[in-house]
């Protein structure tokens, strides 16, 4: 387990750690490949009538989080004690799991009734949490929600209640070697470019005898929601109903599942191996990823020469963004310093200050002003596609069993590889599935 504790609340640290037995250390943290490991089934909170507060009432306010540790503990210790300056009756009391870990102790926490105060929450897990009835109405507290990014802010809602303040986000951009594009003797890619100018340009930098690929994008639900919403299909109708199996899904399916063991690795070369594409375009054998502005800090350490785009699109534009958010639990005693904690932890011009200059995740706030420091930082030299980004946002469907639709679609897209089944066929067959979920 990893508790990081507030100056003031160190001397609290073995009782809590007592408390909360089941967390485990966190691992690092600005990995998007963790929001895939979804669960959907949080046990309700029992909510107790809130404490009475006064303004000087001595309170302490615990936060769970995935995202702090190990890289951003100093971090998050920096933003606490900022808040604590301006609010010395409120002290903040820290513990970290690993994503892993964190959603498996925080459901045990809720079931027990000794659920934190506050806690972090992912985009796709969000809307199961609330549903639930664990989650505190942020809404009545009394909070400023005018310096959030509006979409970020609709995503922690539910039914028009503010379950939640966005905390940070994070997008998926085209990585790419400039090495092998100059070896080549081909352009760098361009905002422009289409999946048929990605995979003409990945045909010519693979060579599989010298492991050399052209590109790398997992076969996953989050590649293959994306992928349909750039063919220009939609994963859920107006009325709930999937339509993956569509024929912008079957160009999505077919895009994805056509690239392993041809422009990429085999799945079977993949294996469990943690981080295989990482170290592939690391060690300068790929010469394009579709990846995470998460993936930059260790880019830079390793010093291959890259640089980043807008991903292709077919029909039109559409780009993943990952988001975290902060909630609080239904049953906090300080409903009102929690809320005071959140609003601070998720806008306050600290927190931004502190996230930019470590590139812990960047700040869900609507300030362009906030990113100048950010995008002056190289390498990337086009650090500007990030935010181009926003522009085709693609979130990810979302519904209460969403670990199980993730599963229904995940195994979908390896039988067609693993297996070779038909397409149409087997899209046609997880669609049922998901209905049946949702």
């Amino acid at each position: 387990m990893t508790l990081s504790t507030s100056r003031r609340r160190a001397r609290t640290a073995v009782a809590l750690t007592a408390g909360l037995g089941l967390l485990a250390s966190a691992c690092g943290s600005d990995s998007a490949s963790d929001a895939e490991n979804t669960d959907s089934e949080p046990a309700t909170s029992e909510a107790s009538e809130p404490a009475e507060e006064t303004s000087d009432e001595a309170v302490t306010i615990d936060y769970f989080t995935f995202s702090a540790a190990p890289d951003h503990v100093e971090d998050l210790d920096a933003i606490i004690a900022a808040f604590e300056a301006e609010n010395p009756s409120i002290d903040i009391n820290v513990s970290t799991a690993a994503y892993g870990d964190y959603f498996t102790s925080l459901q045990t926490q809720l079931a027990g009734g000794t659920a934190p105060d506050t806690f972090e929450l992912n985009y796709e897990n969000f809307v199961t949490y609330a549903r639930s009835g664990a989650l505190l109405d942020l809404g009545s507290s009394g909070i400023s929600t005018d310096r959030y990014y509006p979409l970020a802010l609709e995503g922690f809602q539910d039914d028009g209640t503010q379950y939640g303040l966005p905390a940070t986000f994070s997008d998926v951009v085209l990585i790419y070697n400039k090495t092998l594009f100059d070896e080549a003797g081909l352009d760098y890619p361009t905002a422009e470019w289409t999946w048929e100018d990605e995979q003409a340009a990945a045909e010519a930098l693979t060579d599989a005898d010298a492991g050399v690929y052209g590109s790398f994008q997992p076969v996953s639900f989050f590649e293959f929601y994306k992928a349909l919403a750039q063919a220009g299909g939609q994963f859920f109708d107006a009325d709930g109903n999937a339509t993956f199996n569509s024929e912008a899904g079957v160009a999505a399916a077919e895009w994805l599942t056509s690239k392993p063991g041809t422009i990429m690795p085999t799945l079977a070369d993949i294996g469990g191996t943690p981080d295989f594409d990482t170290n592939l375009f690391q060690s300068g054998k790929l010469a394009m990823w579709h990846n995470g502005i998460w993936q930059f800090n260790g880019l830079n350490e390793s010093g291959v020469d890259y640089d980043v785009v807008v991903e292709p699109g077919m029909a039109q534009k559409a780009n993943a963004v990952f988001m975290n958010g902060v909630v609080a639990s239904s049953g906090t005693d300080h409903p009102e310093a929690a809320a005071k904690w959140i609003e601070f932890l998720t806008s306050s011009q600290t927190t931004v200050d502190t996230r930019l200059a470590s590139s812990w995740e960047l700040p869900a706030v609507n300030d362009e002003a906030a990113f100048a420091s950010y995008l002056e930082v190289t390498p990337p030299a086009n650090r500007q596609a990030v935010l181009d980004a926003l522009d085709d946002i693609a979130l990810p469907p979302v519904i209460e069993r969403q670990a199980e639709m993730q599963d229904v679609v995940g195994q979908a897209l390896e039988k067609i590889v693993l297996d070779g089944a038909d397409i149409q066929e087997t899209l046609d067959a997880a669609v049922a599935e998901v209905d049946d979920l949702s």
